[in-house]
């Protein structure tokens, strides 16, 4: 059953204090089941390519040839919005768990399993709120899943062990990790897959230099000659064609710093490409980047959990 945003704090309002006397290792209310759908892709994988800190501005000023081809082969929204605090870990694990920070619980930087200030609605045994990461292993038998980044605490919003392959590289480094995970996709042709490819080096060189400098320009360019070096493979392979492929980010950034409600901080660019998505077409529904994990899903003919409040926007499939 897929469940609204509305529907969602309605049935929380109801369950009003027994939501609040959840224990940490209690039972997860799944109602997620993996069936066919009329209407839904028959997806063999999904791979997400992500750089942290891109603003609307920034992408559109750089010089990325491979990133254009998802926009212009795909759908694309130049205004969805990052959850509040405009930073990097509530709003990436955000995206992979279709829930907003007051939901999965992780409101900042430090935020680990056994540190936080605000609970989760919802854990599993080992105290974290449920993944899609999670929920695709649940559900997809067989799927294979993987896990690649180089900023080290962008990875204790999730539940590792729901993670068939995952590597860590330094900032520079990045580099490394795409091919890891062209080694990965070889090794799992056959196999449904989801992939999560993370890149922070956008988002420390916006720190150092300001966002919008030459420098920070150049570096959304260097990753998107790495997005260029994976299409290449994907092609060769005879991969290309039968995955989706998803560019999004955490946040923008303003100056040398992050975490306000500007719009350059708070607007962010958002693209899908892949069989069923409409091809050159400019999202102009609301969009967050809660949605993200929830269009995972949907790809895969899965249901979300009950306690995620992510919706998939429709207008991208045609």
């Amino acid at each position: 059953m897929t469940i609204s945003r509305r529907d969602f704090f309605k049935k929380s309002v109801a369950a009003g204090a027994g939501a609040a006397a959840l224990t940490m290792a209690g039972p997860l209310a799944f109602e997620a089941r993996a069936r066919s759908r009329k209407g839904r892709p028959n997806t063999k994988r999904v791979i997400i390519f992500t750089f942290d800190g891109i603003r609307v501005d920034g992408l559109r000023q750089a010089m990325t040839p491979n990133i254009d081809s998802l926009i212009e082969t795909g759908a694309a929204s130049f205004t969805t919005r990052d959850v509040m605090p405009s930073v990097t870990l509530p709003n990436y694990t955000s995206h992979l768990t279709g829930a907003v920070p007051e939901v999965h619980g992780v409101t900042d930087n430090g935020w680990t399993v056994d540190k936080y200030k605000l609970r989760a609605v919802e854990t599993d045994a080992e105290g974290y709120f449920p993944s899609v990461f999670k929920v695709l292993k649940d559900n997809v038998p067989g799927i294979k899943t993987a896990y690649y980044w180089n900023w080290m605490p962008l990875i204790n919003g999730m539940n590792p062990k729901y993670m068939d392959d995952k590597l860590s590289s330094s900032d520079e480094g990045y580099p490394a990790l795409y091919d890891r995970a062209m080694e990965f996709l070889g090794n799992h042709k056959k196999d449904k897959l989801f992939m999560f490819l993370y890149n922070v080096h956008t988002d420390h060189v916006g720190h150092t230099f300001e966002w919008m400098s030459p420098e920070y320009i150049r570096s959304i360019e260097e990753g998107d000659a790495q997005i260029g070096r994976m299409i290449g493979f994907l092609k060769r392979e005879g991969l290309y064609e039968e995955s989706h492929l998803m560019f999004i980010t955490d946040h923008g950034g303003i100056g040398k710093g992050h975490g306000g409600i500007s719009p350059e901080e708070m607007i962010v660019p958002w693209v899908i490409k892949g069989p069923g998505i409409k091809k050159g077409f400019e999202i102009t529904e609301a969009n967050n980047t809660v949605n993200t994990a929830s269009t995972v899903l949907h790809l895969f003919g899965v249901d979300q959990p009950l306690c995620w409040t992510g919706e998939v926007p429709m207008s991208i499939f045609g």
